[in-house]
C-alpha cells in the first residue's frame, strides 16, 4: 500500500499565518495555516530557496489538495516590532528624523492544527523524508514561532479523500484536564468535479496559493468549511492518553530546621566556632548553610558556619539577590567581604532608623 496522504501537526506557543489582509504596518494572521505558509515550510525542509522555488516546486506543491483540522483555535494576541534602523521617519510637525518604523504583529497563542496533504506517493514520501531531516530550521509562520510538538506525529497513509483522512486521526488532549470540544472545524480545498461543477454555498476564497515567493504573489483557492463531531464514530474519535504530561518538579534537598540531626549539627558547629560569628566575631545566634546539597538532616559540619543575626541576614539577602541555587556564600571567603560589610551596614542603619521611629515623633527622626 502506497501512502498518498501526509499528516503535519502544527502546534506551538505562537503561530502566525499571513493572509491577504496582512499589510506591512499591521500584519494580521489567518485563523488557520495557509497554503503559502505550509509550502514555505516544505521548501525550507527541502532546502529550496525563494528564487529556485518558482521554477519547479511552487506549481508542484500548490497542486497538492490540502485540508486543515482546527483542533484548538487558539487565542489572538498582538505584539509590536520595530523595522529598520535610522530610517527617515516623518514627525507630527511634518519634519523627518532618523528612526525605526513601528509595526504591529498578530499571533495565534496555544493553537493546534492537523494538516493533511494528498498527492502522488513518491512526492509524499519525498516531503516526509525532508520533514524528518529538514535542511533549514522550520517555523510556524514566523521565526519567533517554533513548533512544540513533532511535525510528523502520525505516519502517512492512503485515503480516498481529505475528510476521511482528517477523521482517521484521533483528537487528543494536550494535557490532562483540557476540555474536549463538541466539534472541530475542517478547512478543505474544493475543486470542480463532473458531479459538482458549481461551488457550494459554504465555499470560501483564500488568496494564499503562491505563484512566486520573491516578490510574494498569490492566487485564490476555494475552501469549504466542515464541522466534525468529537467523540463519535462518524466524526473524530478521542485518544485516551494526552499528548503531553505535566513535568513533575525536580526534588531537591531543602533545609529542615526541625530535624533532630540538623539541630545536633547546628550545636556542634556553634561549639566549633566558639559561639562566635565567623565574619565579625560577635556572639553567634544562628548558622549559615554554605551548601544545601545535603540539606534536611544530612548536613556535615563543613556545610554550616556560625553567624550573628546581622551577618546572617546580610548574607541571605545577597544570596537571594544573586539568585543562587544549592551552593551559597561562604562568609569566610575574602571575595564576599566587602559585599557583606556593605549589606550589613545597610541593615543596621535601616533597623536603627526603625527603632528611632518607634520611639520618637516623626519630625525628630531625621
Amino acid at each position: 500500500m502506497s501512502a498518498n496522504t501526509l499528516f503535519v501537526r502544527l502546534e506551538g506557543p505562537l503561530q502566525a499565518w499571513g493572509d491577504q489582509q496582512s499589510k506591512f504596518l499591521i500584519r494580521r494572521t489567518a485563523e488557520a495555516p495557509t497554503k503559502s505558509g505550509l509550502i514555505g515550510m516544505l521548501c525550507a525542509a527541502l532546502g529550496i530557496n525563494r528564487h529556485e522555488a518558482a521554477k519547479e516546486w511552487l506549481p508542484k506543491l500548490a497542486a497538492l489538495p490540502m485540508g486543515v483540522r482546527i483542533d484548538v483555535p487558539g487565542v489572538r494576541w498582538w505584539d509590536y516590532h520595530t523595522v529598520g534602523a535610522r530610517m527617515e521617519m516623518r514627525t507630527a510637525e511634518g519634519k523627518t528624523k532618523p528612526g525605526a518604523m513601528l509595526t504591529r504583529r498578530e499571533y495565534l497563542c496555544d493553537a493546534s492544527f492537523l494538516v493533511a496533504l494528498q498527492g502522488k506517493p513518491d512526492l509524499i514520501a519525498q516531503i516526509e523524508t525532508a520533514l524528518n531531516a529538514p535542511r533549514w530550521t522550520l517555523y510556524l509562520g514566523r521565526k519567533c514561532c517554533p513548533p512544540s510538538r513533532p511535525l510528523l506525529e502520525y505516519p502517512a497513509g492512503e485515503y480516498s479523500d481529505l475528510l476521511s483522512a482528517l477523521k482517521s486521526i484521533p483528537w487528543r488532549k494536550r494535557l490532562e484536564g483540557d476540555q474536549q470540544p463538541a466539534t472541530v472545524e475542517c478547512l478543505i480545498d474544493w475543486k470542480p468535479t463532473e458531479d459538482q461543477s458549481e461551488a457550494p454555498d459554504n465555499v470560501l476564497i483564500w488568496y494564499d496559493v503562491p505563484r512566486t515567493l520573491e516578490p510574494p504573489s498569490h492566487e485564490p483557492r476555494f475552501v469549504t468549511r466542515t464541522e466534525l463531531r468529537v467523540g463519535t464514530e462518524d466524526g473524530v474519535i478521542v485518544a485516551v492518553q494526552p499528548a503531553q504530561s505535566h513535568t513533575p518538579a525536580l526534588s531537591r534537598p531543602r533545609a529542615d530546621y526541625t530535624n533532630t540531626e540538623y539541630r545536633k549539627k547546628r550545636l556542634e558547629r556553634l561549639a566549633l566556632d566558639h559561639q562566635l560569628c565567623v565574619f565579625c566575631k560577635a556572639p553567634a545566634s544562628s548558622v549559615q548553610h554554605v551548601t544545601y546539597r545535603r540539606g534536611g538532616g544530612y548536613e556535615t559540619l563543613d556545610d554550616l558556619r556560625a553567624l550573628c543575626r546581622y551577618c546572617h541576614d546580610a548574607v541571605t539577602m545577597i544570596e537571594y539577590g544573586l539568585g543562587m541555587g544549592l551552593d551559597r556564600i561562604n562568609p569566610e571567603e575574602f571575595r564576599w567581604r566587602n559585599l557583606i560589610i556593605e549589606k550589613r551596614n545597610e541593615i543596621i542603619k535601616f533597623r536603627s532608623m526603625q527603632t528611632r521611629r518607634r520611639k520618637l515623633a516623626a519630625g525628630e527622626v531625621e
